[in-house]
Parts: C-alpha cells; structure tokens; sequence
C-alpha cells in the first residue's frame, strides 16, 4: 500500500495541499496551536493507512477525509473535537485504528465519537431497512454523541456534492438514504443550509429532467427576477438607513426543490409560482433590541407595501420549538406581486441556517422527555456571547430515546420495544407460539432466562420447547401490553382446558357410581361448594383440589332426600294415578304399540311441555303421567328419563309429533367462550339477522377472561336450534355451545 507523497500523482498532492489549506482557513477561530499538532498526527495516521487510496467518490480517502472535517468546522460549526474524529473515520471504518488506540492518542472524547461512528456503520450492515423509522431512532440511540450524527451529516454531504462519480446504482441508493433519512435529520438539527442543499441534490439525480427543467427556468428569469428585487428593496433600503439601523438586505431565490413542491402542492405550472424568492432583511442588533428593532423594520416595510394580515408570522413572540426566530410578512409590490419578507438579526439568521442547537424537536410529537430542557440550555448558550457553544455541546449526550430499545432478530430485522422489555416480551412480538413455547434466548451468543432484559442492539434467537406451557407468574415478567394480552388468552385457554379435564373426570366417576350428570345437578355443586363459577368449580376437580368422594356424598344425600319425597307423593295420589292409566272404558292395545301422536289438533288430551328438558318440534319424545293429572311431554333424553323409567315405568305413554311444526317452542343454549369485545354482539346478530330468529333474553356472566351465556330463543323445530348452534360455534373466540338441559328457560 501506498504510504508517501513521492508515490502519488501531482494533481494528487495539489488536492491534499488545497483540502488541508482550505481545512485549517474554515477552522483558525476554534483550534490553538496545540490543537494543530492534533490534526497533522491524524492525517498522517490517516495517510499512513489507507489515506493514498481511492474513495469511491475518486478522490484519495485522505482528500475526502480532509473535506469532510472542514465541512464540520464551517458548514456545520463543529470543533477540534469533531475534526480530529471526521479525519480518522475512513481508517476507522476499514478498521485499520482501534477505539483504545484513539483514546491513547488522542483522547476520551475523541474515543467515543470514534465508537459511535463505528456503530453505526455496523448496524448499516445489518440487514434493517433505511426506510425505517426504527432504524432513525436506533441510529440515533447508537449515537450517544450528537457529533456522531452531525459527522456522518458531514460525510452523507460531501457523497452528495460528488456523487456524479459514483455508479446509477449508487446514486440512487445514495440519494434514498439522505432522502429519507438524512435531509430531514439536517432539518431537524436546524442545519437548513444543508438540508437544502441535500434535497436539490437528491432531486438532481432522483428527478433530473425536473431539476433541469426547474433550473433552466430560473436562470431564463434570473436577469428579470434580479431587476424586481432591486426595484423592491431600494425604497426600504433608503428607509432603513434613515432610521440608523445596521442591515443587509438582499433577495432570496427559493431552491429548486422547494419550488418543485409548491408547483406539486398548488397543482401548478412554473410561471405560477408567485413567490420563487423571498427578500431578507438582517439586522446587526444588540440581543437586548433585537424584537424592538425587527418590529420597527416591519412598520417600515408596512409603510411602503400593503401587507396581507393572513400571512403574517410572529415566530418573535413565541418562537418555533425548534428555537426558530423570525418576522415573517407577505406585502403586495410593485407589478400587484406578492413578496415575502423576512425579518430577523443576524444571531437568529445564524440559528436558523446553520445552527447547532436549534432544530431538535420532531415535528407533531409534544412533551419528548429531555427535549425541551435542553432546547433551553441551547437557548442560555445563544443568548450569552460570553458562553462557547462548541464547549457546551461537549456535554450533550443523546439520550432521547431512553424509553425504548431495539434489537435484532436473527434475520437481521429491527424491533422495537419499551424500555425494560424481556426476552419473554420479545418472543411474544415475534409470535404468540414462539412465546408460549419459550425457554430462553441465546442474547449475543450468550444463553439467558426469559426474565433478561434487553438492551440497545442486542441480537436475539428465542429457544423455544415442545413441553413448556405458559405460567400465572410470566404475567409479572412481560412489560409490553402485546405480551400481557397474549399471555392472558393462552392462559385462559389452559385453563378451559383444564375445566373440560374436570367435567370429563367428574362425568367419568359419576358414571361409575351410576349417577346421572346434568347441568341442574352441576349447578347445586357450584352452590354448595361455594364457588363464583362453573369454571373455577370444574378446574379444582381437575387439578384434584376436590376430593370427588365429597361430591358423591353430597349426591348421595340429595338423591335421599329426592326419594323420600318421592315416596310421600306417591303414597298419596298414587289411586289418581292408577285411575288414569287403566280406565275401565279402554283396553290397552295387547301389542303395546299405541303412541301418542302430539300436534295443533290435539285438544282431547291434557298435555304440557316439561320443563326440565324443553322439548321442541323434532325431538324424540315422551309422555309421563303426572300425579296430579294430564301427560307431561319429555325427550327422550331428558336428565330425569332414566330415573322415571326405572320408578314410575307404568306412567310411560309413548309419543311422537305429527304433522307440521305451527308454533314456536322455547328452548335455551349455553355458549362457552372468550370474553373479548364485540363477540355477544356477533352472536346476537347470527340469531336475530342472519337466521331471524326471535330471542327472549340473554344473561352473560364472565369471569377471569372467560364468559358464559344463557340464551332463550323460539324456534319452530330442532332443525333449526341445531343450525343456530353450528352458526354460534362457527363465532371466533367461542369455545363451545350445548342446548341447556334441566333448567327453566320460561
């Protein structure tokens, strides 16, 4: 590798000569002489690494690196600082000098500038999009220092000023980059000069038959739009002067960029766009005059052109949050032109085209933690001439965004999360699967438990395994709302789960005891064992919080007691009973096929719908003879069939429904699910809307994320309650829907 001047062309060493030359001219008010000897040991760290070889600009590295550092000092108003850390950045970047040996070198500051700006060309070469805005925040975040990001400012607009050496591919991927990201940074930072610059140059190569269409405008009516500024300023000019006031005043043509969108803006031609210039008034006052006298300026201008009030701008009073302060009026000139002026000092004309401190408050965001204290510490810098702004950015550190983090997933893609996020958290972000399944992270190659917390950068891969299930305490590890949501269902889905476990062990042991189980007799147990809900009831019986013997003692008890009732009754109407079912005046058919058959018509037999299984059009059936007279109609499958055939097997009368089904029936369905927003809404719509059917009420009850419903409805026949449960099934977040069994539902 080429090291010495000896081996580079003469036109070479003339660029280094002229770089350096025009470096040392841009930045004789901020470096001592102390502060020379620090930048020639960089450029010659510089030269004697990579310095004598091509940037992709064509231009030797140590050129670009020169031009760059005078673009911090002059354009952006950097100091020693900055300039020592933009000449070492390109040796940096090929890592050809570490952080510890600029800090050896150098020094501190200079050391962690360096780092910053290492981080983030690393983080460039992550697979993030630029088109992001996670990766502007995390650019941001990785650039503790604000000199990191005005550097890298530095450089994107030196690449911009000579990207016509660069290929079309490059240019346009350039040109995206300081679109989207850097130009408006500029804007951000108050570095408008830059920021305009960036976009006419990024529009140049991005849309160069405009550019050029916009710039040979401009110069076919520069000789014109000259001759109407001079006929516009000289009467003000003569005014201002009377009063002893020191200024300059000149016009202003817009740039090419500004222009191009107000002609998109107002859907208008070039030779439409009535304000392509702006004139600037700058006056040389004392801060303590500064409001007194542009306000004295704008009564002259107002004097001599007839204002328009709609567009005046006192950003004097009230400054802009960015620190933006100016006069801002349109008047009507010569020629019944609209002309804007522009009235500010020369401190506010500094501020607003390059200064440091004045433009970081993000447009539309109020109440950024840190923003506007420091915006007021910049304000006591500018206002005080005895104070060096260059000093005090020493101790500005970029801490904005120390409410969030970003981090990595394997792929290289950005997320974002709250500050104190997990890599549960994470997880859940990526998908509720993967975190229900987590066991841990490998965080930078190194192996963490699900509590870690995340930091800036991190690059994550979640472990994950088939056997883990989610826990009650990962609620108190997840900080992120997604996480708690998800969490919260998936828990609330082991425990269904786990009630369905415990209605399968509670039918299975009842069985076994041969008990009948049906929701009237679930609904006691709920009572008894003084439980809020069904739910939690069935859980304990699953995880064997209940000792099943104690149910079937209480059973036991209760079907005591059914009996001995049982037994009073029948002992008392048990002749009315028996008179019914044997008249003398009919003998029974002797093939015990007679049946019942129940329709519109029949008006010779007293005949009621039980009410302990609701029997509707369609259903197997029935009859019973009650003690007291007349049939009750039951389904076959009704919870107390079993025990009337074994008891009372002589009041059995076989039925069936005949004919057409006329009338409607009431009937009721339980429906299981999660309580989320918006789903009784849907099943109330599937009922009355969509199948029109008429519903007599609906009670929700819901507990612990889950909800269950009771809904009386009338139908016709049990084809269509049958429809209406598939439909309600078919609802997402219902977990299950069953007609309702020994319950009245009148």
């Amino acid at each position: 590798m080429a090291n010495s001047l000896d081996s580079i062309s003469l036109e070479d060493r003339r660029d280094i000569f002229i770089s350096y030359r025009n470096l040392l001219r841009a930045s004789k008010d901020v470096l001592q002489w102390e502060d020379v000897k620090q930048i020639r040991k960089a450029i010659e760290i510089s030269m004697q690494n990579s310095g004598f070889e091509r940037h992709t600009s064509g231009k030797l590295t140590i050129v670009h690196s020169l031009e760059v550092a005078r673009i911090t000092v002059e354009e952006v108003g950097l100091g020693k600082t900055s300039l020592v850390s933009a000449l070492l950045y390109e040796i940096a970047r090929k890592s050809e000098t570490s952080v510890e040996e600029v800090r050896r070198k150098f020094g501190e500051q200079e050391a962690n500038i360096l780092d910053g700006l290492i981080k983030v060309l690393n983080l460039y070469q992550t697979n993030t999009s630029i088109q992001s805005e996670n990766f502007r925040k995390l650019l941001l975040t990785f650039a503790q220092d604000v000199r990191v990001i005005l550097i890298i400012l530095a450089d994107r607009l030196h690449t911009m000023r000579s990207l016509a050496n660069y290929s079309k591919e490059e240019q346009e991927t350039i040109s995206s980059e300081v679109s989207y990201l850097y130009a408006p940074m500029a804007h951000r930072l108050g570095l408008y000069t830059i920021k305009s610059e960036m976009e006419d140059l990024v529009m140049k190569f991005t849309d160069r038959e405009m550019y050029s269409f916009i710039a040979k405008k401009l110069n076919e009516t520069k000789r014109a739009r000259d001759k109407y500024i001079h006929a516009f300023i000289e009467p003000i000019k003569k005014e201002l002067e009377k009063h002893d006031l020191r200024f300059d005043i000149k016009g202003r043509t817009k740039t090419i960029h500004s222009i191009h969108n107000k002609m998109k803006k107002q859907k208008v031609d070039f030779e439409q766009v009535y304000d392509l210039f702006a004139i600037r008034v700058i006056l040389d006052s004392e801060i303590k005059n500064e409001k007194a006298d542009c306000w004295k300026v704008y009564s002259i201008v107002a004097d001599k052109y007839l204002p328009n009030p709609r567009r005046m701008m006192d950003w004097l009073s009230v400054p802009k949050s960015n620190g933006y302060e100016s006069l801002h009026t349109t008047v009507l000139g010569p020629q019944n032109k609209w002309v804007e002026v522009q009235i500010r000092t020369k401190r506010m004309d500094e501020v607003a085209e390059r200064g440091l401190a004045a433009h970081w408050k993000y447009k539309g965001v109020k109440g950024d933690k840190g923003l506007d204290t420091w915006l007021e510490n910049i304000r006591d810098v500018l206002e005080n001439p005895e104070l060096n702004a260059i000093d005090f950015i020493d101790d500005f550190k970029l801490n904005l965004y120390d409410e969030e983090v970003f981090v990595f997933t394997p792929k290289g893609d950005l997320i974002r999360l709250p500050k104190g996020a997990t890599v549960l958290d994470f997880a859940f972000n990526i998908h509720s699967g993967i975190g229900k399944k987590c066991v841990g992270a490998i965080v930078n190659n190194k192996n963490v438990s699900i509590k870690h917390v995340l930091k800036n950068g991190d690059h994550v891969e979640i472990q994950t395994t088939s056997t883990q299930v989610p826990k009650q305490d990962w609620l108190s590890i997840v900080v992120t709302s997604r996480a708690k949501s998800k969490l919260k269902q998936a828990l609330r889905e082991i425990q269904y789960k786990e009630s369905e476990i415990g209605r399968e062990t509670l039918t299975r042991r009842l069985k076994n005891w041969k008990i009948d189980i049906n929701d009237q007799l679930i609904g006691q147990l709920v009572k008894y064992f003084k439980y809020k809900s069904v739910h939690d009831f069935l859980r304990d019986i699953a995880l064997d919080k209940i000792d099943v013997i104690t149910i079937k003692e209480f059973i036991q008890a209760q079907l005591n007691k059914d009996n001995e009732r049982e037994q009073i009754e029948n002992s008392q109407e048990v002749k009315s009973a028996k008179n019914f079912i044997s008249p003398p005046v009919e003998e029974p058919d002797t093939t015990g096929s007679e049946v019942l058959l129940i329709d519109k018509n029949l008006s010779n037999v007293d005949y009621k719908l039980a009410k302990c299984c609701n029997p509707i059009f369609g259903d197997e059936i029935f009859g019973f003879v009650a003690v007291m007279g007349g049939i009750r109609i039951h389904r076959t499958t009704c919870p107390n069939a079993a025990d009337m055939r074994k008891k009372h097997g002589y009041r059995i009368v076989k039925a069936q429904w005949t004919g057409e089904a006329t009338e409607n029936y009431l009937t009721a369905i339980k429906v299981v699910g999660e309580d989320d927003i918006g789903i009784v809404s849907n099943i109330s719509q599937i009922i009355s809307k969509e199948l029109k059917i008429k519903m007599r009420s609906i009670i929700v009850e819901s507990q612990e994320g889950l909800f269950e419903g009771t809904v009386s409805v009338f139908v016709n026949n049990n084809q269509i309650l049958n429809t209406l449960i598939k439909k309600i099934k078919g609802v997402r977040g219902v977990l299950s829907v069953s007609r309702i069994d020994g319950m009245n539902v009148g």
